[in-house]
């Protein structure tokens, strides 16, 4: 009940976060091929927060850079032929992650670690390495958690809306230089086992040195090839 005359206490406004990539570079030590991005998480009114439970969801924006002719070609299996591409042409999909952010006054900068498969079923995997040079138009959405303190020093915790997002180009080079880190030279190819099994017996019939020189035996020489 609010007495008459007694003024209202005004009402204190909701956390707002802002997001944004400063950079990514590869990461040495993992099991697996990775990206580090350093992702700035920032506090816009300024009120200290406790943490924040963060799902990051990372696509591709395809239509947001040109492409050469090599590239063109290399592309033709994802988007078709390039005079289709204003309908076929669209953003894939990359990877979902999560992140906890420690507490923060004012603002941070956290390192978001993306994980880069070479695996060619993948669809980002063959758009990147498609690429030449250039730069990677990528989108970051977030959302999850946010928990901070009121003036009062009661904890609050508030919902992060999908809407909440952050652009970044990505050099093709760090991509490149990822996987050229963790499989210097090589490429991975994805076999049913029977075939496996035949190329097995293959190489083992004629006693060839290395899966290389077991295709190289059943593939024409590259002069050759159209």
């Amino acid at each position: 009940m609010t007495v008459p005359g007694t003024p209202l206490a005004a009402a204190q406004p909701a956390l707002d976060l802002r997001f944004g990539v400063e950079g990514a570079e590869t990461l040495t030590y993992a099991a697996v091929p990775t990206m580090r991005f350093a992702l700035r998480v920032a506090s816009v009114r300024g009120q200290p927060v406790r943490s924040v439970s963060l799902d990051v969801q990372v696509q591709i924006a395809a239509r947001r850079r040109a492409y050469v002719e090599a590239e063109q070609a290399a592309l033709f299996e994802l988007f078709g032929d390039p005079s289709q591409w204003k309908t076929t042409l669209r953003t894939l999909p990359w990877i979902r992650t999560t992140l906890v952010v420690a507490g923060f006054e004012g603002e941070t900068v956290v390192d978001l670690d993306v994980p880069c498969t070479y695996d060619f079923e993948v669809t980002a995997a063959k758009y990147l390495q498609a690429l030449g040079d250039g730069e990677v138009p990528l989108e970051f959405l977030f959302s999850g958690t946010a928990f901070y303190a009121t003036e009062s020093g009661l904890l609050q915790a508030v919902r992060i809306s999908w809407e909440s997002e952050a652009d970044y180009r990505l050099p093709v080079r760090v991509w490149r230089e990822t996987i050229d880190h963790y499989f210097p030279g090589s490429a991975w190819l994805r076999l049913s086992r029977e075939s496996f099994e035949r190329l097995r017996a293959y190489r083992a019939q004629r006693a060839l040195p290395s899966w290389d020189a077991a295709l190289d035996a059943l593939l024409p020489p590259a002069e050759e090839d159209t």
